[in-house]
């Protein structure tokens, strides 16, 4: 019974393990003037995909975190993802913001709010280049 146990134990633990390591990952990161401040932090104004589940959100729910848009190889897609938050590193600087997932995208990555983008591109090498590369992870909001 030991054994047995013991194998569940490690097994479980590989499967958190590995479901913890599918939700990050490195991509191509763009902005996207969203400017939430600008608009309220009203969803439905911005247009974003997530305003169907998410719009009617307290105020401080929907400005607490910078916006982005996800399209990221790993983690979930679609409404799973909206509402969700990441924990972003430039990997260039070692900057690092946390947003919440507004909208959807097709660049492969993240589309951040313009200030966010800012905040990331410390050194202004992705203003520059037209992007950044970011670690993601999906962390509590």
């Amino acid at each position: 019974m030991k054994w047995e146990s013991y194998i569940i134990v490690l097994l479980v633990t590989s499967l958190m393990a590995a479901a913890a390591a599918a939700q990050k990952a490195t991509v191509r990161t763009t902005y996207h003037i969203y400017e939430p401040q600008k608009i309220g932090w009203n969803y439905m104004t911005a247009s974003v995909f997530c305003a169907t589940w998410d719009a009617n959100k307290p105020l401080a729910w929907r400005k607490k975190y910078g916006w982005t848009s996800f399209c990221g190889p790993v983690g979930p897609h679609g409404r799973a993802s909206c509402g969700r938050c990441l924990k972003l590193t430039n990997t260039a600087t070692n900057a690092k913001v946390k947003v919440r997932i507004v909208d959807q995208c097709s660049n492969g990555g993240l589309d951040l709010d313009v200030g966010m983008f800012q905040k990331l591109d410390t050194d202004g090498q992705g203003y520059a280049r037209g992007h950044l590369t970011v670690k993601y992870q999906f962390v509590k909001c």
